[in-house]
């Protein structure tokens, strides 16, 4: 493998189409200001380098990145490439993820508006997130110890597992299906509308209005704090340990809480059930 260590590049396309080759605490910048620096690549380890120039891995293949940082200039950074793993790594640009296939993160800081649009297979650990419409249109997540802040996130992905998260982020996993969360915090208002085959469990949920339009929606062993309007037109299945201010026609199913202040059947098609338990652990 070729090594390049310790070198600054500026021009377009500086390494383009590269092969087997390892870059080290390297420098992308400069006043050529040149794009897709590593673009077409194969085989391509990067450690301790900054990129602080546009779409530097587009169409890469095989790519591994490390303790590297991309700038908030660095726009666009990853675009669709295959079989990526990066560690230690700050994503700061907008858009930096996106049609791409088979990812790994992990211990990675992310500041990136419009990140992981359209992702096929990503793997995340240990990283912290921030952005709007993260990951909107993806399949095959799976993230463990992952907190995220930003509004309208994982909305639309398809088959997704989610644990020990925590996510403060309006309007999430609106449309999302076949998608499991558990043991994590999800704050924010209009939690899941339109969702379908999508499990919470082990969770607390914040926020107003969650939970609407949802087919086959269950809920184990969740807590909802702030909760009211709940489940408007969902086919539901929940168990709520504790307090809910208040539930809106669900449209089929039952809902085990332990207590809540108001239920609102105004609608003669919302045939859901509620059921008071008085269960607060």
């Amino acid at each position: 493998m070729q090594i390049i260590q310790g070198k600054t590049f500026d021009e377009e396309r500086a390494l383009y189409g590269s092969n087997e080759v390892q870059v080290i605490d390297c420098k992308f910048d400069g006043p050529a200001d040149g794009e897709s620096a590593l673009k077409e690549s194969r085989n391509i380890v990067v450690t301790g380098s900054s990129f602080n120039l546009r779409y530097p891995f587009w169409h890469d293949e095989n790519l591994n990145i490390a303790g590297s940082y991309m700038t908030e200039l660095c726009r666009a950074a990853l675009w669709y490439s295959k079989d990526i793993e990066i560690a230690g790594c700050k994503m700061h640009g907008i858009k930096a993820l996106r049609e791409c296939e088979d990812v790994r993160i992990v211990s990675t800081d992310i500041i990136s508006p419009e990140f992981g649009w359209s992702v096929n297979g990503i793997t995340m650990q240990n990283s912290s997130a921030e952005g709007e419409y993260f990951m909107m249109r993806s399949r095959d997540l799976l993230f463990d110890d992952v907190s995220l802040k930003g509004k309208y996130s994982f909305q639309y992905i398809e088959e997704g597992v989610f644990t020990n998260c925590r996510f403060d982020t309006k309007d999430a996993f609106w449309h999302a299906k076949n998608v499991v969360v558990k043991d994590s915090v999800v704050k924010g208002e209009y939690l899941a509308w339109y969702c379908e085959n999508v499990t919470f469990e082990n969770c607390t949920i914040i926020g107003t209005q969650p939970l609407c339009y949802c087919k086959g929606l269950k809920l184990i062993d969740c807590r909802m704090l702030d909760a009211d309007l709940a489940f408007e037109k969902s086919e539901v299945d929940a168990e709520v340990i504790g307090e809910m201010i208040s539930i809106k026609n669900p449209k089929s199913g039952v809902i085990r809480v332990g207590n809540v202040e108001e239920v609102i059947m105004d609608d003669p098609q919302a045939q859901g059930r509620i059921e008071v338990t008085r269960r607060w652990s």
